[in-house]
């Protein structure tokens, strides 16, 4: 057991001469050693909960598996469609509707969640509570910080997007509309009407 130990000290003392430059004493080269673990320690505690929240994360055909439940759920948006008065879906399918999952984000929200739009071709895990909607799970994006990472992913919203209009941009000035010119029409002296027909008598 002795002589382990002393091969074991000879070979760290060994491996701490490899690294450390010459003429530095014993206790120097541990004290180097002791700072780079630390430093590695700590540089996996700060890359752990990134990957630990990427493992969390599901697929997005898992999805359907956890209605009512709050998730993480990765996928790649293929697309950004603008439906009816500004509701945007985050479409991971080139099919939307044989697509297992879909994230909606109502008009009011994208003020707060920010300009969507940037997001089609990226990859984006999202967290929120799975609904079911026509049969497919959906989550409802109201907060940027359901996106990891999207205050640096999501732009804001120009500031003349009309959300109401499709994705539009107006300045929002209220125009009276033209109304159709109303020529007074007169009659004409020979026309026809109703039971007065070219060679019919009227008794």
């Amino acid at each position: 057991m002795l002589a382990w130990n002393a091969e074991v000290t000879r070979s760290r003392v060994g491996i701490a001469a490899l690294d450390c430059p010459a003429g530095q004493s014993l206790a120097a080269r541990h004290v180097l050693l002791a700072k780079a673990r630390r430093i590695i320690a700590v540089l996996a505690l700060l890359l752990s909960p990134a990957s630990a929240r990427a493992a969390d994360c599901l697929r997005i055909h898992e999805a359907a598996q956890h209605i009512g439940a709050t998730k993480c759920i990765i996928g790649k948006v293929v697309r950004v469609k603008v439906g009816e008065k500004g509701v945007h879906f985050l479409n991971f399918c080139e099919d939307a509707m044989a697509c297992p999952f879909t994230v909606v984000v109502f008009a009011n929200d994208l003020k707060d969640v920010g300009d969507v739009r940037g997001l089609a071709g990226r990859t984006i895990e999202i967290r929120g509570t799975l609904k079911a909607y026509d049969g497919r799970p959906e989550i409802i994006l109201s907060r940027i910080s359901q996106i990891e990472g999207g205050a640096a992913m999501i732009p804001p919203l120009p500031k003349n997007y009309d959300v109401e209009k499709r994705g539009h941009f107006s300045a929002g000035r209220l125009r009276p509309s033209k109304k159709a010119s109303q020529k007074k029409q007169t009659p004409n002296p020979t026309a026809t009407y109703g039971a007065d027909v070219e060679g019919e008598d009227s008794n």
